[in-house]
């Protein structure tokens, strides 16, 4: 039953980095837009998004609760040290939600507009920068994990193990990769000029992202910093990173096309192997302190405990999958049984 509950665990990391990754994405894609193309992307994001976008954070929820009760170690690290880029996370997610149901719903029109549109715009860049920020501290190996806290500042042990380079730029990564997402989701769902415009933004973020996730990689290596040093040397980590380079190609081709379907197929496939070259690097140790590393599966919860969560998430996802899946194709998010169209030439 404990591979039941690793695999929920794993599908919910990769569905929200995939579908709240485009939600993010889509506030991104808007504040790096012109004053013109803000309101056609506003415009856009209420009609696709907008009837789901609240469901995209369930899995951020049972990614949670999976931990909090199968993995309390792992969750009580998370929690105690890394508290301050959660609670900024959470009001991240919370001002993101307000600021989006404000801006379309609130009768008067007025300058309190601005305010809203600011706060979506910018809490949709900050809170997957933080998000990446706080994985980037579960593998810096700047964690002091003690039960001495007298010893340590609280900046050692609560501020600098996220607030650093290397997380700053894992943060920009992920806030990158979301734009890359959600311009890449939305040339499927646009026309026109419209549709021109998520290429280009499309085409931007996927150079943005090689860039950042070289920096990144260099950074890390030069600066030994553990993970780093292990993703480089794991030659199955190695092996995503070359087939994830050889499929640009065919990806970039795809969106300079306006492939619709194409597009998405590789974009997902894309995010799930550089997920999965950054998960294997150290699994089962996927938290690296300062002084040790702390294993995943090494105190996790009683068998009895595992069973029944393994036995819930096989109910619960036999209910709920099947809804979420009915309700994105009801509003056309989902393509893939979809006839593919090329709507722009070769060039």
């Amino acid at each position: 039953m404990l591979y039941v509950v690793l695999f929920f665990l794993l599908f919910a990391l990769l569905l929200y980095v995939l579908l709240g990754g485009a939600d993010f994405g889509a506030g991104i894609v808007e504040l790096f837009s012109s004053k013109e193309n803000k309101k056609v992307n506003r415009d856009t994001i209420y009609r696709v998004m907008g009837p789901i976008w609240e469901a995209n954070h369930i899995w951020l929820i049972i990614l949670l609760v999976i931990l909090w009760v199968g993995f309390p170690i792992y969750f009580n690290i998370m929690t105690v040290y890394l508290h301050i880029p959660l609670t900024l996370v959470l009001l991240g997610i919370t001002m993101r939600g307000v600021s989006f149901v404000f801006r379309h719903y609130d009768a008067y029109h007025d300058n309190s507009q601005l305010i809203y549109n600011g706060l979506f715009r910018i809490s949709s860049f900050l809170t997957p920068v933080f998000l990446g920020m706080c994985f980037a501290a579960l593998v810096g190996g700047k964690l002091i994990i003690t039960s001495n806290y007298e010893n340590y500042s609280f900046y050692e042990l609560y501020v600098a193990p996220w607030f650093n380079v290397f997380s700053i730029l894992m943060g920009l990564f992920y806030a990158a990769l979301c734009g890359f997402l959600a311009s890449t989701l939305l040339i499927g769902e646009s026309d026109g000029n419209t549709r021109k415009m998520y290429i280009s933004k499309s085409k931007t973020f996927t150079v943005v992202l090689v860039v950042l996730g070289f920096i990144l990689i260099s950074y890390g290596f030069l600066n030994n910093i553990d993970f780093i040093r292990d993703f480089v040397s794991n030659p199955i980590s190695v092996t995503c990173v070359i087939i994830s380079a050889i499929l640009l190609i065919p990806l970039w081709k795809y969106i300079r096309s306006g492939r619709r379907i194409l597009s998405r197929y590789f974009a997902g496939i894309q995010v799930v192997l550089i997920m999965f070259a950054a998960l294997i690097a150290h699994f089962p140790n996927v938290i690296i302190t300062s002084n040790k590393d702390v294993n995943l599966l090494a105190d996790i919860a009683p068998n009895s405990v595992i069973t029944v969560l393994g036995v819930s998430l096989i109910i619960g996802g036999t209910v709920i999958l099947p809804g979420l899946f009915h309700l994105m194709k009801s509003f056309k998010m989902i393509k893939i049984l979809d006839k593919e169209e090329q709507v722009f030439k070769k060039e």
